[in-house]
């Protein structure tokens, strides 16, 4: 279900954040300026902004008022190849506001990313594609079954968006969280490698390492956080993953 969005001027259109990342450096090219939107249908059980769940958290915040603070950061991100990334929660939950901020970006001249789960209705994400550079699809896993114990949803919508991205030839980058115990059979990164050599607009494939940065976040909200003895993968066990993509002619990082 998308969150009601006020009829209002682009200028005046508003939407719920949770905070702004002023210089990241892990959410697309170069140096970004990143928007975690509030809200989010999944419940990924690694999850480090389960902060961002509900609808109702963060703040309210006009497009006119991010691209304000985004302008100060301009030649940061010019000289460095970056650019503005909206990420969260899930950003299609909020399509006109995530549009219109887009939009509003690249009349700035600014490279635009939009960091998604890809579950959300197809024509969320093709109001806000228009105003898109660059998408950074995360795919949990491949194995029906293992995506939905990790998410708690169905992959039909994010396979669905994968299939569209290729269709209109939108750049992207896939990334796979590797969870040692949890997403890491080699059945599970064999399809989905096999799936993402499918996809010819697909510029990299992106092996995250699983961490515990956002655990102290799930038991501050008190939410049941069940890999809380879970390791980070080893270098090997990373390299492993990494070839299995490789091996489908596919870009690493």
């Amino acid at each position: 279900m998308l969150i009601s969005q006020p009829t209002t001027t682009p200028s005046q259109a508003t939407g719920r954040i949770h905070s702004v990342e002023t210089c990241g450096t892990v959410d697309g090219p170069g140096i970004r300026f990143v928007v975690f939107t509030q809200g989010c249908p999944l419940r990924c059980q690694y999850c480090h902004n389960p902060d961002c769940r509900t609808v109702e958290g963060g703040h309210e915040v006009s497009v006119a008022e991010l691209v304000e603070d985004i302008l100060r950061y301009r030649t940061y991100l010019e000289l460095s190849g970056g650019g503005v990334t909206v990420t969260g929660g899930e950003p299609l939950l909020q399509p006109n506001f995530v549009a219109e901020l887009l939009r509003s970006c690249q009349a700035e001249g600014l490279h635009t990313t939009l960091d998604t789960s890809g579950f959300s209705e197809l024509a969320a994400a093709q109001q806000v594609l228009p105003h898109t550079d660059l998408v950074l699809l995360d795919i949990k896993s491949f194995d029906p079954e293992l995506y939905r114990q990790v998410t708690h949803v169905s992959q039909e919508p994010t396979l669905r968006l994968a299939r569209y991205l290729n269709e209109i030839h939108k750049p992207a980058w896939v990334r796979f969280v590797l969870v040692p115990g949890l997403t890491d059979p080699l059945e599970n990164v064999e399809k989905l490698a096999k799936f993402v050599s499918t996809l010819t607009n697909v510029e990299w494939v992106e092996v995250l390492p699983f961490h515990q940065m956002g655990a102290y976040k799930w038991e501050a909200l008190g939410y049941d956080y069940q890999l809380k003895d879970t390791l980070p993968p080893s270098q090997e066990q990373i390299e492993q993953v990494k070839a299995q993509f490789q091996r489908y002619g596919l870009n690493v990082h």
